[in-house]
């Protein structure tokens, strides 16, 4: 469906120009707006914002080290599971979130400003239908070819 992937390129070229003061993408600023103590889920642990933000688990973990790597998160372990961990925002984090919220509300605004406020809402609610109904789908890695292996070849004739 082509303008399904039109769609897509425009809403993440607008939102990634909302963050570029940030120097943030959008997968995490998505981690930040998942992990905020006002409307988010503080303390998910490290694979919650892989399964919400629809990517791999390997993905998610390396946008998590990203970020507390420039002070935006904080992981700790998770008790009586010490491999696992758990996922906050530092005060640094949480002060680039709400310094970037605007610019992310902007940018949704512009990318739904050619159609009437009726028209929005009917658009939002056709994309859920259309998601909760092919859900099964909305996999990281769906519809990706697989690799070829590639075996050695003989010269051997």
């Amino acid at each position: 469906m082509p303008l399904a992937r039109r769609f897509h390129q425009i809403c993440v070229a607008m939102v990634s120009d909302s963050l570029a003061e940030g120097e943030l993408t959008p997968i995490q600023y998505g981690v930040l707006a998942y992990l905020n103590k006002e409307d988010g889920d503080p303390g998910l642990d490290q694979i919650g914002p892989a399964a919400r933000l629809g990517i791999d688990r390997n993905s998610a973990g390396v946008v998590v080290a990203e970020l507390e790597e420039g002070g935006g998160i904080r992981r700790r372990v998770m008790d009586g599971d010490r491999r696992g961990r758990h996922v906050y925002l530092t005060a640094q984090g949480e002060k680039l979130y709400r310094r970037l919220l605007p610019n992310n509300v902007a940018a949704n605004e512009r990318i739904l400003a050619p159609l009437k406020p009726s028209e929005r809402e009917l658009l939002r609610d056709l994309l859920v239908r259309v998601i909760q109904a092919n859900a099964v789908y909305a996999r990281p890695g769906a519809g990706r070819r697989k690799r070829a292996s590639h075996q050695p070849r003989s010269d051997k004739r």
